[in-house]
């Protein structure tokens, strides 16, 4: 028996990286999961792990805009009318970067788009699974915040802000649901190889002024490394998350918790 076994488990972003490896996860750990991501069909590796686990596990996916209005309901009533009424964890780890524009040089469509997919449908999800948790006086939370959660110096405007505005989220959450036995918590990655988030941006739009400030502090962190320690892979994220929803973790909430080789220490 997995130590998720037979929880009830919504994961944003769940078609690439975080999202993906989340998914995986925690449908090894016996769970029941329900991968949401704009993409139409999720990856067949889902498919594979939920037709070949030895635990008693079930996938199901949705597609949807996370940013269209109605879009979180019928997340929330998928999964429920898929696994019945219960919702154990939401992961929300959907997310998109910004062209590291500053305040003098953020675009409108980049301030929008990173508040709209990284801080709104975050909160609307919320909102949606709430109800359910109370009713049943027990969820887990996790959003994705980010290093630019915790710096000014990490990303651009559009970007710092949403992941800033998430972790404010999470702790107002974690304080208004503490005695309901309802945990909220924000993990802040550090850089993270194998994702899709790049993809969500032009690099020939990037403030390259705003970037020379801030690559230095990056180099610093991640260049000559031991080269049996490498960037950090979505599959180690997944493997902290596991336990941030598990049973040995059972009296953090309200926690904000860099998963950064140590770059929040400068």
């Amino acid at each position: 028996m997995g130590s998720l076994q037979d929880r009830v488990i919504i994961i944003t972003g769940a078609a690439s990286g975080i999202g993906l490896a989340t998914a995986k996860a925690a449908l090894k750990e016996g769970a029941n999961v329900l991968g949401v991501d704009v993409v139409a069909e999720p990856p067949a590796s889902l498919s594979e792990i939920n037709a070949g686990s030895d635990t008693d596990c079930h996938f199901s996916y949705h597609a949807c805009d996370l940013t269209k209005a109605t879009s979180p309901a019928e997340v929330l009533a998928t999964c429920q009318s898929t696994f019945g009424g219960r919702i154990d964890v939401l992961f929300n780890i959907a997310g998109v970067m910004d062209h590291h524009g500053s305040i003098d040089t953020v675009t409108d469509y980049d301030w929008e788009r990173c508040m709209a997919i990284n801080v709104t449908a975050p909160v609307k999800l919320m909102r949606e699974v709430i109800p359910a948790m109370r009713d049943q006086q027990q969820g887990v939370i996790v959003n994705m915040a980010s290093r630019a959660g915790l710096s000014g110096a990490a990303a651009g405007v559009a970007y710092t802000a949403s992941k800033h505005a998430i972790i404010g989220v999470t702790k107002n959450v974690a304080w208004r649901f503490r005695d309901e036995n309802i945990r909220c918590i924000a993990v802040c990655p550090g850089g993270v190889g194998d994702t899709a988030i790049v993809s969500s941006v032009d690099p020939g739009s990037f403030d390259k002024e705003a970037m020379a400030k801030t690559m230095p502090i990056i180099n610093a962190v991640y260049r000559q490394r031991n080269e049996n320690f490498k960037a950090m892979m979505p599959e180690e994220l997944a493997e902290t998350l596991m336990f941030l929803v598990g049973e040995g973790s059972k009296r953090i909430t309200g926690a904000v918790i860099p998963i950064d080789d140590g770059w929040s220490t400068i």
